[in-house]
């Protein structure tokens, strides 16, 4: 009795297996294949956007300029001045190394300081303009980038007498909108090849630790007579407060500026990096 039972109870098992097998579909047969591609889609497109807007040598979102045009060439290149604290003992020290450098300035600084402004111009560096307020533009859209571009591109033309024609964007964030609004302008964006950190730099030494990549990549391709040059990232202020402690980073030049003239290396500004040819 009970084996006949477990008999009855198998093959009612069975017939409902074969009931369901042959009347019901896959569950997977009702989902819309969209349901499931578009995270993967969303997730690709994400990462496309974050690389575009955050790498560097990226030019997903317009052209940019990363490097110089030889070898030879380093283009160092200071952001968020202009700084009382900072950057007339900057400017001196680059006197006396005759390295013609690149400064990028922040509108509400520049309106506090313009004579500051032309005093880096009368000296042979380029101005270029690093926006009004010092915002990610990633997450701006482009009414609200116009304005920050166009606030510092009045008031560098308005010191100078003259508009800039480079732009970097604060922590090197684009986005699709900036590339039209800075062509409108006629300015070139500009990024680096190196972005040390000097403005957390514990101290003198471990900054000019993080520097040493300019010596070694310029040994490098100084020895094949080829290719493409650096372009240093450092600051003279600071976007959170003017008159910011930069001192690591002028003691870090005094260190590594001598060096690379020894080496062979030409100081350039932004423009001549891209459009002179090396001496």
């Amino acid at each position: 009795m009970i084996c006949s039972r477990f008999a009855n109870l198998n093959k009612s098992r069975n017939e409902r297996e074969e009931y369901h097998s042959e009347v019901l579909p896959c569950e997977n047969g009702a989902v819309n294949p969209w349901f499931i591609g578009a995270p993967a889609i969303a997730t690709a497109a994400a990462g496309i956007a974050a690389y575009g807007g955050m790498q560097p040598r990226a030019q997903l979102f317009g052209p940019t300029v990363c490097r110089t045009n030889s070898p030879r060439k380093l283009a160092i290149t200071f952001d968020d001045g202009p700084n009382p604290a900072i950057t007339p003992k900057l400017l001196d020290l680059l006197d006396r190394h005759k390295a013609p450098v690149s400064f990028f300035l922040i509108g509400r600084y520049l309106r506090e300081c313009p004579e500051l402004a032309r005093e880096i111009s009368a000296r042979g560096h380029v101005i270029g303009n690093h926006t009004e307020s010092h915002p990610n533009l990633f997450w701006k859209g482009s009414a609200e980038i116009r304005v920050e571009l166009r606030l510092t591109h009045s008031a560098i033309k308005n010191a100078l007498g003259a508009p800039p024609k480079w732009f970097r964007p604060p922590f090197g964030f684009r986005n699709p909108w900036l590339a039209a609004e800075a062509r409108e302008l006629n300015m070139r964006v500009v990024m680096w090849t190196l972005l040390p950190g000097d403005w957390r730099a514990p101290s003198a030494e471990w900054l000019i630790h993080r520097i040493r990549p300019i010596e070694s990549r310029a040994k490098r391709a100084l020895a094949h007579a080829s290719g493409t040059g650096e372009i240093l990232c450092l600051h003279d202020g600071s976007h959170h407060e003017q008159n910011a402690d930069r001192t690591r980073t002028l003691a870090a030049l005094e260190h590594w500026l001598p060096r690379w003239r020894d080496l062979g290396l030409e100081f350039v500004t932004i423009e001549n990096a891209v459009n002179a040819p090396a001496l």
